[in-house]
């Protein structure tokens, strides 16, 4: 008798690497609802001196569809070349399909302006007006995407008004954004078209947007979509496996920073686990009563280990991160629950090292100009007690990198002493402005007490009365449907009769 004799099968770093990776990829696609698409050419477009010119040329040489989505489309300077720009490619015979958003757009573009582009042929809708069948109108449509000759395409956070040129003397807004071709832009197109048919518009037809499979691949990028939906948090579950999964460096920007509690401890883990996490958020806000709720916020987050920078220039408005040199996300999602939870937002998360070293490039250059809020002695204490994660206790390895990671942070943070601001002094004076908003607030209730109420009964009567237009509509359809049932039985009777006198 031949006995066999089998060695345990091991399987070197090189495959277990890949093991890992198809893991990460294959739970990353079900988080995002989004697949990765492999050959795409993707540049970093900062500001916009960067962004317009290439945003201006690229619609010039259109020659069949530009489809331009945006959430501010401003009666400016800036809108007004824009204008020019799509209504001459429409005079000369290319689709032009263009979506605003109301509250964006509205007020800052009158009647007039939406007249002239489709006075020439445009396409133009706007998204999401009030109506009184719809009280949920504050959901909006906060995306900013080009897409030309399914070609090539654009994504980022800037929005097109001469805030992002300067104006009056002000500086030009701070923003990113990035341009795609290949494969890619046929997910963008694909955005588009959902947007375009929730504005109430025809579903554009398939002819008119690309199949990824049959566009060219131009560059060695692999890139996916996020297309935030009211009440699907795809960023937001994107954002936390980020988060979850950084192993060397996290570093984020963001315009109007109001996380969740649930956000803000997967940061702060990841910077008890030695992860370096930063945030860079303005200095100065174009929502000023936000600015004091921002700033009530950074103890939570220096004392986790999290640094914080505030942006010394004009209005901050970028949305990015960039996590370990590999993932990158460029585009309009905010890190407040508005923005995860009930817009309509578009994202690129790209898997490129290249491309991450750009952002890591360009985020040191921002931070050149930004103040760092470091903590006084007392959080210095409580931020290394927090260091000494309880999970250390049982994993003396992962102690030890924590102890490690906290005498880091706390060195670094003691190091940047010039160019840095009091996090005492930053949280005394927010939360004394809260104080004084809420004196304020409690005075006008008392004083005109309609003023508060009136706003929240006249939303109470706006959801009932389209609850009950609702209602109404659900049983006019049931009502049809049972004529429809009724008559089909009477046919059907009818059919056996005569058969039956045959």
């Amino acid at each position: 008798m031949n006995i066999v004799t089998t060695q345990p099968v091991s399987f070197g770093p090189p495959y277990r690497q890949a093991l890992d990776d198809l893991r990460l990829e294959r739970a990353f696609a079900r988080i995002a609802d989004s697949d990765l698409r492999e050959g795409n050419a993707i540049a970093l477009l900062r500001d916009s001196r960067e962004n317009y010119p290439a945003w201006l040329e690229a619609i010039r040489q259109a020659q069949t569809i530009i489809h331009f989505e945006n959430f501010i489309i401003a009666d400016d300077v800036t809108g007004r070349a824009f204008a020019d720009a799509l209504i001459e490619r429409a005079r000369a015979g290319v689709r032009v399909r263009v979506l605003y958003d109301w509250l964006g757009s509205s007020f800052r573009a009158l009647p007039g302006f939406w007249r002239r582009l489709r006075e020439a042929g445009i396409e133009a809708k706007v998204f999401n007006p009030p109506r009184l069948t719809d009280p949920f109108w504050i959901r909006r449509n906060h995306r900013k995407l080009i897409t030309v000759d399914g070609r090539i395409g654009f994504v980022s956070g800037l929005c097109v008004s001469d805030s992002w040129i300067g104006k009056k003397g002000t500086e030009p807004w701070r923003d990113t954004g990035l341009s795609v071709e290949g494969p890619l832009v046929a997910d963008l197109d694909a955005s588009f078209a959902e947007s375009w048919a929730l504005a109430g518009m025809k579903p554009i037809p398939k002819s008119e947007l690309p199949d990824a499979g049959t566009i060219a691949q131009v560059g060695p990028v692999a890139a996916r979509v996020i297309s935030g939906e009211p009440g699907m948090l795809r960023t937001y579950r994107v954002d936390q496996f980020i988060a979850a999964t950084a192993q060397r460096n996290l570093w984020l920007t963001d315009a109007y920073f109001v996380a969740t509690t649930s956000y803000v401890q997967a940061l702060g883990e990841a910077a008890r686990d030695g992860v370096d996490v930063r945030i860079l958020v303005p200095g100065s806000s174009d929502v000023p009563a936000l600015q004091p709720v921002v700033r009530a916020g950074y103890r939570s987050l220096v004392e986790a280990g999290i640094r914080v920078y505030e942006w010394n220039g004009s209005m901050l408005h970028a949305k990015t991160a960039v996590a370990d040199g590999r993932w990158s996300r460029v585009g309009s999602t905010n890190l407040n629950i508005a923005s995860w939870a009930t817009n309509w937002e578009l994202d690129v998360v790209i898997e490129d090292a290249a491309f991450a070293e750009a952002m890591e490039a360009m985020y040191l250059e921002d931070l050149a100009n930004a103040t760092e809020i470091v903590p006084g002695w007392q959080s210095r204490r409580r931020q290394a007690r927090n260091m000494r994660s309880r999970r250390g206790q049982r994993y003396k390895k992962g102690g030890v990198r924590r102890l490690a990671a906290g005498a880091l942070a706390l060195s670094s943070t003691v190091g940047k002493a010039v160019g840095s601001r009091s996090l005492t002094a930053t949280e005394a004076s927010s939360v004394a402005l809260i104080a004084f908003a809420l004196l304020a607030l409690a005075a006008l209730i008392a004083a005109f007490p309609l003023v508060v109420v009136s706003p929240i009964v006249i939303g109470l009567v706006w959801l009932a009365l389209a609850l009950l237009i609702r209602a109404f509509r659900l049983k006019r359809r049931v009502r049809l449907r049972r004529r429809k049932l009724a008559l089909r039985r009477r046919l059907a009777q009818n059919k056996e009769h005569e058969s039956s006198l045959e």
